[in-house]
């Protein structure tokens, strides 16, 4: 024996080298997977739930020859024009429907998605109807249906309507129950009529959804009529955006999820208006707040009579032609904000 019997090492088994980054990255990678995985199938099932519960407006644009096209200066802009019914509509085949559109704004979505202007127009507003002469706009429906409608306003604006939304008020209902709620700052104290009225106090009030249907409905009660009845409607839905615009609203699936499955049955849309394109505006504005949708109603110059006798809201021809310019320009934020500082 030598003494290198003694001091030599003893032979150790090689080991395995341990990597614990990437052993972290492939744990982070299939959690990320997983959630992905996870958001994919819950987009898709939202866009399943908006286009087999909506309902499609077949014809909803008049003939391409009659339309205005859009300007270079206002490209990348879009203009939905809403409609708001006490009946879900049927449409025919000619593109006619059994209600009066007593509720009509036309939404305008600047190009840079960073606000949105919804112009409420009464539903007594005295205009040409191309082919029937002159007559309440809402009247336009029954005369020649939705296309009828579009054509109306893109005369009245000289402006394309890129996408059309009939909405059934009975959806409100079920929306707003969705969303836990809709708070709105009620500016006058009123009771809705009928044996079931309910009375709305002045300032904020949390409304559900058969109160909601109430609100927005009324209008016997106002010395005014039709002019508080829009302005309570403005005030609904910026309540309901406040809700949808909240980080509450979009960090909740179930949430979200229940708003789209309440309201898509009570929804009507163009052709081309289906979950990519909704998905597509939705992702373009996701900066937007309730602050940034700001509401107006077309000017006008007061109640008059039209001359067959019926009691008519008078056009302010002058206005009309300063924001049938602001959209041509691209330029409709400007016009309301001068027209507000004014």
């Amino acid at each position: 024996m030598t003494t290198h019997d003694y001091t030599d090492p003893v032979p150790q088994r090689a080991t395995k080298k341990k990597r614990p980054l990437r052993t972290a990255v492939l744990v982070l990678l299939g959690v990320v997977l997983a959630l992905a995985a996870l958001l994919a199938g819950y987009l898709i099932s939202l866009a399943i739930a908006f286009e087999t519960k909506t309902n499609t407006i077949e014809p909803a644009f008049p003939d391409s020859s009659t339309r205005p096209e859009r300007t270079a200066a206002a490209e990348g802009a879009m203009n939905i024009l809403l409609m708001g019914s006490d009946a879900r509509p049927e449409a025919s085949e000619d593109g006619f429907t059994d209600s009066r559109s007593d509720t009509m704004m036309l939404v305008h979505i600047p190009a840079d998605r960073e606000n949105v202007y919804v112009m409420s127009i009464l539903r007594d507003t005295w205009t040409d109807i191309p082919g029937h002469g002159e007559n309440k706009i809402n009247a336009a429906i029954s005369l020649g249906g939705v296309p009828l409608v579009v054509q109306t306003v893109e005369n009245m604006f000289d402006a394309p309507v890129d996408h059309v939304m009939i909405v059934d008020f009975e959806g409100f209902k079920g929306l707003t129950d969705a969303l836990g709620g809709v708070t709105v700052d009620n500016p006058i104290a009123f009771e809705s009529e009928g044996t079931e009225g309910e009375f709305f106090e002045q300032g904020p009030v949390t409304l559900d959804g058969e109160s909601a249907l109430k609100f927005v409905r009324e209008r016997k009660a106002f010395s005014d009529g039709d002019f508080q009845r829009v302005q309570n409607q403005q005030l609904f839905i910026k309540g309901i955006m406040s809700e949808l615009l909240s980080a509450e609203t979009f960090t909740n699936p179930v949430k979200l999820s229940r708003v789209v499955n309440e309201i898509s049955p009570y929804l009507s849309v163009d052709a081309d208006f289906g979950a990519l394109t909704a998905g597509s505006l939705a992702l373009g504005m996701w900066q937007v707040r309730s602050e940034d949708v700001v509401f107006f109603t077309l000017p006008n110059l007061g109640v008059g009579t039209s001359p067959d006798g019926q009691s008519i809201v008078v056009k302010d021809e002058e206005a009309i032609a300063r924001i049938a310019e602001a959209l041509d320009q691209g330029t409709l934020g400007e016009y309301v904000d001068n027209t507000s500082a004014g």
